[in-house]
């Protein structure tokens, strides 16, 4: 047997299965709303003083991802890399519109 499959991690409790639920279905929904709200007023379809809100969403969604680490008992490590999954969630949006605006800027001209 292999040493990685010694280690032996704490059962989650049969109470944490709809917080575990809900805050992953969170993460998701809240993504969702970031990206959606941050995309709609980039494209000017939403008017700008409505972009604090995706940044809420964004902020909600990653007290939920953080939630459901400690939900699970993930480890401090674990919970980093997730942490910086979700900095990575919040500037790739930035560097895509970025690129697309130096794109449309060299077409242009």
């Amino acid at each position: 047997m292999e040493a990685a499959a010694l280690i032996i991690r704490p059962e989650i409790p049969l109470e944490s299965f709809f917080p575990i639920f809900l805050s992953s279905a969170l993460v998701i929904i809240l993504g969702l709303g970031y990206i959606g709200i941050y995309t709609l007023v980039r494209l000017g379809k939403l008017q700008k003083p409505l972009m604090p809100f995706a940044y809420l969403f964004w902020v909600a969604q990653t007290y939920c991802l953080y939630y459901l680490g400690v939900l699970i008992k993930s480890e401090p490590f674990t919970q980093w890399v997730l942490f910086g999954a979700m900095v990575g969630f919040l500037l790739i949006p930035h560097f895509v519109y970025f690129l697309m605006e130096k794109t449309h800027e060299a077409v242009e001209h």
